[in-house]
């Protein structure tokens, strides 16, 4: 008999929360790391996270918590990581342990900035994670949504599929429906680019365009989005599935989407550090429009992005929004 693989989650944000609470719902322990001692000990006393998805609520009976990455890391057989990509590296810099026979799993949403490379290359080439132990989570998935338990879906990518099925069982519930895919590399360019797309959609809302605008702004993103990934990761994929369209479009559209409301400041007229400091959570996006820039510059034959190119000159050159998103209207269709 096979022995029951531990799993722990690392960060202490909103999607962290909701992924332990989807865990918990299968397993009957979860391994939790935070960096805050203050939010493990409110947790620990509380029973819930003070500072994101203050609703839901934990048995602390079924966490193995900790302010020990190494703690955690070496507890657990799947390892999730769910901490903002602009502060991975400095998270990753603290583990000592050798997790090479792990499986790393990838909630983040964007490339670690020090390497330029994604979340599950990094941990191939720093940490000899086998490619076959690289899972990614894609949505479409709001973790405010998780927490009032509206139904959800969730994609989980890895070339071994067995492995793949293994972690999908685990993640689901009544209200979260998961389908398993093999585009590893695919899915996670998709979730680091729809935050990209939803950043422009918050900056059109501020500027006040309207709904028919924004469809054709979503339209010409999902097929940017299929030259972006085609360009990297050459393979058959259908562009319109969920992990890719689905998440794109809930990303670019909900009340919930952290980088539209990022957005649609800068398009109210807020600079780009006043946008950052009203807001309470990272807005991936401003960090993905870099990352995506310097990528596609660096093919010797590049991609036509002029989304993320408009996107880029506003948040990283300074330049107008109105007018960028004026010349920006005459390269859409």
């Amino acid at each position: 008999m096979s022995k029951e693989l531990k799993y722990a989650v690392f960060g202490a944000g909103s999607w962290a929360t909701a992924i332990v609470k989807m865990l918990c719902e299968n397993l009957d322990e979860v391994g939790w790391y935070m960096r805050s001692v203050y939010t493990k000990e409110h947790l620990l006393k509380e029973q819930h996270n003070p500072n994101y998805l203050s609703s839901v609520e934990f048995n602390t009976d079924e966490l193995i918590l900790s302010n020990d990455i190494n703690e955690i890391a070496n507890y657990a057989d799947i390892l999730i990581f769910a901490i903002p990509s602009a502060f991975m590296q400095s998270e990753l810099e603290k583990i000592t342990i050798d997790i090479s026979n792990k499986t790393v799993v990838s909630a983040v949403k964007g490339i670690i900035p020090e390497s330029g490379l994604l979340v599950g290359e990094h941990f191939h080439h720093d940490y000899n994670v086998s490619y076959n132990n690289i899972v990614v989570i894609a949505g479409p998935c709001h973790a405010e949504e998780v927490a009032l338990e509206r139904l959800s879906y969730l994609t989980i990518s890895c070339a071994d599929s067995k492995k793949a099925k293994a972690i999908a069982k685990n993640f689901s519930s009544n209200y979260i429906k998961t389908k398993i895919s093999d585009d590893v590399i695919g899915t996670e360019y998709a979730v680091m680019l729809k935050n990209i797309y939803a950043i422009a959609a918050g900056i059109a809302h501020g500027l006040g365009y309207g709904d028919n605008f924004q469809s054709v702004l979503m339209s010409n993103a999902i097929r940017e989005m299929k030259r972006f990934i085609k360009k990297m990761h050459k393979m058959k994929r259908n562009i319109n599935n969920s992990a890719y369209l689905g998440d794109l479009l809930v990303t670019g559209y909900s009340v919930f989407s952290r980088n539209r409301m990022f957005g649609n400041m800068i398009g109210k007229g807020y600079t780009v550090k006043s946008a950052q400091m009203e807001m309470s959570m990272v807005a991936e996006g401003y960090y993905a429009s870099k990352s995506a820039q310097l990528l596609n510059e660096k093919n010797a034959r590049k991609t036509k992005l002029p989304i993320i190119n408009a996107v880029y000159e506003i948040l990283y050159e300074g330049k107008d929004p109105k007018k960028t998103f004026e010349k920006l209207t005459d390269k859409l269709d």
